[in-house]
């Protein structure tokens, strides 16, 4: 009696214990299944949204569009490979919940390397620094200490300015954009045109306007320098966020920059235009001019998105002495283009 108690209970067992360990295994194998389904999905999404960004970015270098747009255009992108993971991934997570649940399978957690830490839609990265192409063009001029433009020894429409260069905006603070640090370089061009038909004329270290004999049609005075400007910019900025980046954009929004530039006289030259015995004629006079080597100054604009007002101040004479001490000036607009 005792022997058959022993194997009916030993029977018993075996029907008991097969059936779970089967049953354990099939669910082991559902939940990996539709991980392996669930990660198909995403690098799908992913590969398809690296094809589009490849797209965009081809497109920004062709010139087709902007760096702000480029980006606002990956920044959709991204939030729509997100949307599109999350509706077809929904029913695979609803199962795996399910299948753990009845398991009694605890969610596991795997290890991941760093280059899955920067998976670039679960990751957000701050890009603190863009470069631009500054213009600036306007009306330029010369005064000495206590002189005004009605006072002026150069015409005030026709002596003009021109301004070349990169720039690079850094943000001071990593996640906010209201102070920003621009540095570069640039070539300036800065012309003066004497009124009442003079021309500057060197004599040793003297240089002085001088009435020209003949009637001038043109007299123009260059100087072309290399600076490296540095200005502090403030103003507000739109904060833009996608599942890869965030970013600020400035367009559209009001911005002051206050700063200042140092660097080099490259040279000076001038320009005459007259008519001598019924035929025009045109001299280029280049010379030293005693002009400082060394160019320093103030410079500040404001303005609204890519445009502003643009004034600069050379605080350095333009003639060394015993000349008097004549200042450059500007007035113009500056565009900063991405």
């Amino acid at each position: 009696m005792k022997k058959i108690t022993f194997y009916a209970f030993v029977l018993l067992m075996s029907f008991t214990v097969i059936p779970a360990e089967a049953q354990e295994k099939s669910t082991s194998e559902k939940i990996e299944a539709l991980e392996r389904e669930r990660q198909a999905i995403i690098s799908e999404e992913k590969e398809a949204l690296k094809e589009e960004v490849e797209k965009i970015n081809l497109r920004y270098e062709n010139k087709e569009i902007d760096w702000e747009e480029a980006e606002e255009l990956k920044s959709e992108a991204a939030k729509s490979t997100a949307r599109r993971i999350q509706e077809r991934t929904a029913t695979i997570d609803r199962q795996l919940a399910q299948l753990r649940k009845d398991g009694n399978v605890e969610e596991e957690w795997e290890d991941h390397d760093e280059e899955d830490d920067d998976d670039w839609y679960h990751k957000s990265r701050y890009s603190r620094t863009t470069t631009h192409l500054v213009l600036a063009a306007g009306f330029n001029n010369a005064l000495l200490d206590g002189q005004s433009l009605n006072d002026s020894d150069f015409k005030a429409g026709g002596s003009r300015f021109f301004e070349i260069g990169l720039a690079w905006r850094t943000r001071v603070f990593e996640r906010s954009n209201w102070l920003r640090f621009r540095y570069g370089f640039s070539f300036q061009f800065n012309g003066l045109k004497p009124t009442d038909n003079r021309y500057f004329v060197q004599d040793g270290e003297l240089v002085e306007l001088q009435e020209y004999p003949l009637d001038l049609e043109k007299s123009k005075f260059r100087m072309d320098n290399l600076v490296f400007p540095m200005h502090f910019e403030f103003g507000p900025s739109e904060k833009i966020e996608s599942e890869r980046s965030v970013w600020f954009s400035t367009r559209n929004k009001l911005k002051v920059g206050l700063g200042g530039y140092a660097g080099f006289n490259l040279g000076e030259r001038q320009k005459l235009r007259y008519e001598e015995d019924g035929e025009n004629v045109k001299k280029k006079l280049k010379g030293d001019y005693n002009t400082n080597d060394f160019i320093y100054g103030l410079s500040g604009y404001l303005g609204w998105g890519a445009a502003a007002v643009y004034v600069k101040y050379d605080l350095n004479p333009i003639f060394k002495d015993p000349n008097p001490e004549l200042h450059n000036v500007s007035v113009g607009l500056r565009f900063d283009v991405n």
